[in-house]
């Protein structure tokens, strides 16, 4: 025989991310990016991490496994296009005439 089906369990809510503290005058850029970096970074690792116990068997739920790579794959496209807006901006200020 089969096993019984179980009932899909809730999903927690995605936090927020925190907003980025900046400084008055000349900010702190380098410190937003590092951990805009580490932040999709550690997306990354949970997404890999979730794979990685699904297919041991060691626990994890399918959903809960997509949800984490999805989440990754999401984190890193948006700031890869932030990264593309940050570029584009720059080319454009360099192309500019004094």
């Amino acid at each position: 025989m089969s096993a019984p089906i179980t009932p899909v369990t809730s999903v927690t809510p995605l936090a927020p991310a925190p907003a980025p503290a900046v400084q008055g005058g000349g900010g702190d850029f380098p410190g937003v990016l590092e951990s805009a970096i580490q932040t999709v970074e550690a997306s990354q690792n949970a997404g890999s991490q979730a794979v990685e116990q699904f297919l041991s068997g060691e626990g994890g739920e399918l959903h809960s496994t997509i949800l984490a790579v999805q989440r990754a794959s999401l984190s890193f496209d948006l700031f890869l296009q932030v990264r593309n807006k940050v570029v584009s901006a720059y080319q454009e200020v360099m192309r500019m005439q004094i």
